[in-house]
């Protein structure tokens, strides 16, 4: 009996120990198929990081695509030619910008040291639209102050037009890239209307493409007038500047004229 009762308590304990086992691996196995069941969560930071990533030119490119490069180009031909207009002006205003002072002094120093001839020599080597004007005006000195004067205006009048060159196109892509920019729209909602004409009913699906490229035009129209119009409005405000510059110059030069004739 005690041999029995014996092999009974060890058959037990290796029928409890095999229990508990096999409970340890369900419950690991079951824990696991948990885990499995639920997917993880999506990670939306990557897809953030990637949208932070794209940078400026990427979205242009994309929005030029998205809006239909065959109404986009238009608007971008204007800004093109426009800015390559802009920026030659630019330049051209800054080189023909003078300092005023110190070009007086120097033709007043060579009237007392050379005369007249001595003036025009430092005039024809400086560069610009005040030292021309002084040219012309020290050319007719000969003639009399009133000569003179007469030709400083004259050639003022031409100066000034030559300063202007160029401004009336880009004022004319100022106005037609806008333009241009509407009848993008007008085509995108003929567009928009013709698909949900053809498909009978209102989908937003099909009235979403029209309407982008419609609202895409308009948006680089505008952008483009906006970016030219800065452009204008500082080659304007140059001119006007030199204008100025132009008149207070003159009226000294008569002076300074006036006075070499006075000491004579």
């Amino acid at each position: 009996m005690k041999k029995l009762f014996s092999l009974l308590m060890i058959l037990g304990v290796f029928a409890f120990g095999f229990n508990a086992v096999a409970q340890d691996d369900t419950t690991g196995t079951d824990s696991t198929a948990v885990e499995d069941t639920y997917p993880e969560s999506p990670d939306y930071s990557a897809e953030t990081e990637t949208e932070e990533a794209q940078s400026f030119d990427q979205i242009i490119k994309e929005k030029f695509i998205e809006g239909d490069p065959a109404f986009m180009v238009y608007p971008l031909i204007c800004l093109i030619l426009g800015l390559a207009i802009a920026i030659e002006r630019i330049i051209s205003l800054n080189l023909s910008t003078t300092n005023t002072a110190k070009l007086l002094s120097k033709v007043e120093d060579a009237l007392e040291s050379g005369g007249v001839e001595a003036a025009k020599e430092v005039t024809k080597n400086t560069r610009g639209p005040v030292a021309s004007i002084f040219t012309q005006g020290l050319m007719r000195m000969s003639e009399g102050i009133e000569m003179v004067e007469k030709s400083v205006i004259a050639y003022g009048s031409v100066e000034m037009g030559r300063l202007e060159r160029g401004l009336v196109w880009i004022s004319l892509f100022i106005s037609l890239a806008p333009m241009l920019g509407f009848m993008g729209t007008v085509i995108g909602m003929i567009d928009a209307f013709d698909a949900i004409q053809a498909a009978g009913d209102i989908s937003p699906s099909l009235v979403a493409g029209g309407i982008k490229v419609a609202l895409l035009t308009t948006v680089a129209g505008l952008i483009v007038a906006i970016i030219l119009q800065l452009f204008y409005n500082y080659c304007i405000s140059k001119i006007d500047s030199i204008v100025n510059s132009m008149e207070d110059a003159s009226i000294s030069l008569v002076d300074l004229l006036v006075k070499h004739n006075l000491s004579k």
